[in-house]
């Protein structure tokens, strides 16, 4: 299968069952909040996501590659396990870079809001269905 194939259906069934096969083991990663290198830390990242995060859905808008470069658009949401429990949404990018053997070497989140419009979303009042 092809590997913007498998990535679709990786972003489809985030965070679960994802292709850690497509990923080299000194993989870079990097967005707003993290940065490390490594396949096993990758793991444990969406791991802990999957964990502690509910609900976790992942809206692929568009991919496309480009050379050794794939370009993604998703929408990120959760809930957070606070007593509230608030619905977070983060729209974003990634940009993959793929190596001569076709493994993915560098995954690069882009948010398309700050951190703290992120913290944000955890605090502004949520409008229920029974208070409409």
């Amino acid at each position: 299968m092809d590997i913007i194939e498998i990535l679709k259906q990786d972003y489809q069934q985030f965070p679960e069952n994802q292709t850690y096969s497509l990923y080299s083991e000194t993989v870079y990663f990097k967005d707003p909040m993290t940065e490390f290198r490594g396949c096993d830390r990758y793991r444990q990242m969406i791991g802990f996501m999957s964990t502690w995060f509910k609900q976790i859905k992942m809206d692929l808008h568009d991919i496309r590659r480009i050379d050794d470069t794939i370009e993604t658009r998703w929408t990120l949401n959760w809930t957070t396990p606070l007593p509230w429990q608030p619905r977070i949404a983060i729209s974003g990018r990634s940009e993959l870079q793929l190596n001569p053997e076709g493994k993915i070497i560098s995954h690069i989140d882009y948010w398309d809001i700050s951190r703290l419009d992120v913290l944000k979303q955890h605090f502004k009042p949520q409008v229920s269905e029974k208070n409409r």
